[in-house]
């Protein structure tokens, strides 16, 4: 795959395994700054793999990931971090014995300098979690803990955020404001890498999409064109 200049993001050939099961296959793709890229794939298929490899929580056997042009492959998670990558992992992740605050404060832990400014980002993204910015995470509603995850990687001030199956037991109505929140956060200049079951939602907001089976991309393309190919519609939105 050839790096576009544009590419904010840059995975190539990228295999993984544990033990001795592979779980990504020579995974190449690309994120261009501006974009929202959508990998689909229903369980397994290497979407969580492949995000954790992409920050550094998990090291490849082979391939390599280029981040602003830089060579990030086996770099630390908190360099990357630093360096304006983010993760929002699958189930949320906050801290559910520790307050709103507290969870916001901790995505700044790497550079507390101008936390204030942060934090008035994030609540003004978020009205709500300024509301309950000292209500105990675990008592959040499952939308509203999506939210903080969400607020606390822009904490870190990114560029690149990755988020992993946000929609993963929320009401359809909290899933449609989810997507919302992701649509508008990209228009503010943030790149995105979703990782997303719900596939008819998922590339209505995206730009352009991956498809991922048994670790290998068997599809890529303009999100729009890959809700008209027949595997997509007959497999995942099953028409």
């Amino acid at each position: 795959m050839e790096q576009r200049s544009d590419a904010i993001l840059s995975v190539r050939d990228l295999s993984v395994s544990y033990g001795h099961i592979p779980v990504l296959r020579g995974v190449s793709l690309e994120v261009r700054r501006g974009e929202i890229v959508v990998l689909l794939g229903a369980n397994g298929a290497g979407k969580t793999t492949l995000m954790e490899t992409i920050l550094g929580v998990t090291p490849p056997d082979a391939g390599s990931v280029s981040f602003e042009g830089r060579d990030s492959t086996r770099g630390p998670v908190d360099r990357n971090v630093r360096d304006g990558m983010t993760l929002v992992p699958e189930g949320r992740g906050v801290f559910a014995s520790m307050s709103v605050l507290d969870n916001l404060l901790l995505g700044a832990h790497h550079e507390l300098k101008g936390v204030d400014k942060k934090l008035a980002l994030a609540f003004d993204a978020f009205p709500v979690l300024a509301q309950r910015k000292t209500q105990l995470a675990g008592t959040l509603s499952g939308g509203e803990r999506q939210m903080l995850a969400i607020a606390r990687a822009l904490m870190s001030t990114p560029r690149l955020i990755l988020v992993d199956e946000p929609s993963i037991g929320l009401a359809p109505i909290m899933v449609a404001a989810i997507f919302d929140i992701l649509v508008k956060l990209n228009r503010e200049g943030y790149s995105i890498l979703l990782s997303e079951q719900h596939v008819y939602r998922a590339l209505k907001c995206a730009h352009r999409a991956y498809v991922l089976e048994s670790g290998r991309v068997i599809r890529e393309g303009r999100a729009e064109i890959l809700l008209r190919d027949p595997l997509i519609r007959s497999v995942y939105l099953g028409v």
